[in-house]
């Protein structure tokens, strides 16, 4: 089990400042998040960023934000099939990707298609994320289709996101249950906000900030010998400096490395 570094939480620093940042804290490897940043689109840009920090690179989220519609064109199956490519050749075995908005009605009919095909052109699994209701002037909307739960899709692999379990009102230690096998990636951080407060704020808190059972969950997956990727995506935007990021950075990964130790090697070494 490795634990990575989203590239996601440094933003709005360039992708330069990820892997930098990663290497310096100690993390295994970095997940490049697809930007308008056009490093974050380049393979060789990413290599030599990787090399030069001796920092793997772990998974690729595709560009499905909002931030992000333009990038690779309007398309979101062109979008996953160019993430999927470039994981492939910067050796990531993951891309992380959301559930169809319910406006791509002609992609959401066809989405687990696209992703087993995308799958098996590139090798590189393609990990559905559990999103969340939207609540527009304190009404639940459904923005995804069928739903924001992977549960409801017949998907194959699927990435663990605590923050937004935590607006679902979902436990992230019974949705990894759940999961089962199929659960190949989490997204490691924290969330206090629920669905029920009437917002959409995805806080992407430090784990053990939120009310999420983030320790139980990673007791529970390495006590079944779990071996997917576990990759720090928490929200450092308020951070005062460096340091101050950095610390977060560091607290988050030595949150992770206590929480996934084997309970006999953690009894051996005291």
């Amino acid at each position: 089990m490795k634990i990575g570094m989203s590239a996601g939480c440094v933003y709005p620093l360039p992708v330069d400042d990820a892997f930098r940042l990663s290497a310096a804290a100690g993390y295994d490897g970095v997940e490049v998040m697809v930007t308008n940043d056009k490093t974050t689109q380049s393979v060789d840009a990413l290599l030599a960023l990787s090399d030069e920090h001796q920092q793997p690179i772990l998974s690729v989220h595709a560009p499905v934000l909002l931030l992000t519609h333009f990038v690779w064109g309007r398309d979101p199956q062109v979008k996953l099939e160019k993430s999927a490519e470039l994981a492939a050749a910067v050796g990531a075995s993951t891309v992380v990707v959301h559930p169809p908005f319910r406006w791509q009605a002609t992609y959401a009919e066809k989405f687990l298609e696209i992703v087993r095909k995308t799958h098996r052109d590139t090798g590189v699994e393609i990990a559905v994320e559990n999103m969340f209701p939207w609540a527009v002037r304190g009404r639940s909307v459904q923005a995804y289709a069928p739903g924001p739960d992977p549960r409801e899709l017949d998907c194959d692999h699927i990435t663990l996101d605590f923050s937004h379990a935590a607006l679902s009102g979902d436990s992230g230690l019974e949705l990894a249950k759940a999961y089962g096998e199929r659960l190949r990636h989490v997204h490691l951080c924290d969330g206090a906000t629920t669905g029920d407060d009437g917002r959409i704020f995805d806080e992407h808190l430090l784990p053990g900030h939120g009310i999420q059972p983030v320790a139980e969950t990673l007791q529970h997956l390495t006590a079944i010998g779990w071996q997917g990727h576990i990759v720090a995506e928490i929200n450092t935007r308020k951070a005062k400096n460096e340091s101050e990021r950095f610390a977060a950075l560091v607290e988050t990964l030595e949150f992770a490395r206590l929480h996934t130790t084997p309970a006999d090697l953690t009894v051996a070494s005291r």
